[in-house]
């Protein structure tokens, strides 16, 4: 069973909320399985975090940001203008620690001094964004762009705010093991159910969009976090499930957990879902590994 259905619902109804911020939301249902019990967590070691911008030389100059048009696309829920740079290392594990907060609508670019194609917004469907910053350059900074896959926005200065991030997720598809990470250590590992054959959960890096209450009783009670990842193929899913999120979600049982059953999406127990719900952020990183070295 899918929820795609159920998000695609609540943005025509526009009466999305989530525990007091509301949020238009999609996740496919990881069809359940069940390992009884989580591996002890695996340490991952973090590399540098975030790195500053490096001085510009005597003879470098900043590359100016062309004026963006007004009527440039906003990035929404729905999926992302396409032209924008492919993530440069889209499985790289090091903790992302800066996030940023547009405050107004932010163009974004496709490089340093480039085309503006997009713009974002402080919110998506009434919810904060705040998208985690991968790269700085003088002047300008690189973020994860929401609803897009391996994809990456050049925001120039000015128009957001930088807080910061503490926590990490990173995901092993080959092992299906879900590991939470604060300040760079692990806190702790759960088995989880990953996408099915032609519905594969996606790789790279992504982050915390928000979340939503279940809206089935099948997610057992327990509020829901939309990434912002997207089906790697948005056809293979049901017709229902078109146009959604990538979700991390808890389901009515664990009879199925470390499987791959689910239509992309990353489902663990209700007592992890529960935890994490209760100490991540919107914008947390999230990263998705076939195996850590």
């Amino acid at each position: 069973m899918l929820s795609y259905r159920f998000f695609a619902q609540r943005r025509r109804s526009r009466l999305l909320a989530a525990l007091g911020v509301p949020l238009l939301l999609a996740t496919a249902l990881l069809i359940g399985h069940a390992l009884t019990g989580a591996p002890p967590p695996t340490p991952i070691v973090a590399g540098p975090t975030t790195p500053a911008p490096a001085e510009p030389s005597p003879r470098e100059s900043v590359p100016p940001a062309a004026p963006a048009p007004a009527g440039l696309p906003v990035v929404t829920y729905d999926p992302a203008p396409r032209g924008f740079p492919a993530d440069p290392t889209p499985t790289d594990t090091r903790p992302l620690s800066e996030g940023a907060r547009p405050n107004r609508k932010v163009a974004a670019y496709d490089a340093p001094g480039g085309r503006p194609l997009a713009y974002l917004a402080p919110t998506i469907s009434d919810v904060r964004l705040t998208v985690p910053i991968v790269e700085r350059r003088t002047g300008w900074t690189a973020v994860l762009l929401p609803s897009a896959n391996r994809t990456i926005a050049w925001l120039p200065a000015g128009g957001w705010t930088t807080v910061v991030l503490r926590d990490q997720i990173v995901v092993e598809r080959r092992t299906r093991r879900l590991t939470w990470l604060r300040d760079g250590r692990a806190v702790h590992t759960w088995p989880v159910s990953l996408g099915m054959p032609g519905q594969l959960t996606p790789l790279g890096r992504t982050f915390v969009l928000g979340r939503t209450p279940p809206p089935e009783a099948v997610y057992g009670g327990v509020d829901i976090f939309a990434l912002g990842a997207v089906p790697d193929d948005p056809d293979a899913v049901p017709t229902g499930l078109r146009g959604a999120h990538i979700g991390l979600h808890a389901w009515q049982d664990d009879d199925t957990l470390g499987e791959n059953v689910t239509n992309g999406c990353i489902r663990l127990t209700r007592s992890a879902q529960r935890k994490l719900l209760a100490e991540l952020a919107p914008g947390t990183s999230f990263v998705v590994v076939d195996r850590l070295p």
